[in-house]
């Protein structure tokens, strides 16, 4: 059992930036995403990385956010620039193993979760 606990969340104003942190129990996954759930909405993936170091985005953030793990902290970081009201929501980290290696998939296959924090950007 993975167990991760993100902060870093905050209100902000639209054109901000703001650094989330995941800090997990152990690394034996070969994937880790940011996800994330706008009130009424669908849980979407953020931003992906694999444990040798690929990285996906969505559409909609890249070239904003960027994704990224230091190894020997155990930590994933999500940094967020150029924020939008858009990107208001509650931010998870999530892991899993992919027998593929591939990591850019669909949230309900992302096994282990973290409690979320909350980003709210304002217009």
């Amino acid at each position: 059992q993975v167990q991760l606990v993100e902060s870093g969340g905050g209100s902000v104003q639209a054109g901000g930036s703001l650094r989330l942190s995941c800090v997990a129990s152990d690394t034996s996954t070969n994937c880790m995403g940011w996800f994330r759930q706008a009130p009424g909405k669908e849980r979407e993936g953020v931003a992906f990385i694999a444990s040798y170091g690929s990285t996906g985005y969505a559409y909609s953030v890249k070239g904003r956010f960027t994704i990224s793990q230091d190894n020997a902290k155990n930590t994933l970081y999500l940094q967020m620039n150029s924020l939008k009201p858009e990107d208001t929501g509650m931010y998870y980290c999530a892991t899993m193993k992919s027998v593929s290696g591939y990591c850019y998939t669909p949230w309900y296959e992302y096994n282990y979760w973290g409690q979320g924090t909350q980003v709210t950007v304002s217009s």
